[in-house]
């Protein structure tokens, strides 16, 4: 049940993440003059409040395992980001990231044993 909630965490980690990023590709480089279009954009609300259930969430999966095994396994987000970057976002992704992302998967699996 905790490596669940785990994945469950990642989820919302990235899924805020993903809106963060759809919201400032449809605003741009953050300038003075953007600043307020940033602070009402849905799309970076909604990634805050995404986040805000993400860290409960990940307040309740530390009261229930080892640090050691949990946070490591955070490392995860990084893989389903790059995916999400190649697939939704479109950009490109070197062969050396995609092996950089086995590797982060392959640790994590020594980590979870």
């Amino acid at each position: 049940m905790n490596y669940i909630l785990l994945v469950i965490n990642i989820l919302l980690l990235v899924s805020g993440q993903m809106l963060w990023k759809a919201g400032m590709s449809q605003i741009g480089e953050i300038t003075l003059g953007s600043i307020w279009q940033v602070v009402k954009s849905p799309y970076i609300i909604g990634g805050g409040i995404i986040y805000v259930f993400a860290t409960g969430l990940w307040l309740f999966i530390l009261s229930r395992m080892p640090f050691s095994i949990a946070y490591p396994f955070q490392s995860l987000a990084y893989v389903i980001g790059v995916v999400i970057g190649y697939f939704i976002f479109k950009e490109v992704v070197t062969p050396t990231q995609w092996i950089g992302a086995i590797i982060i998967v392959f640790g994590v699996y020594l980590i979870a044993r």
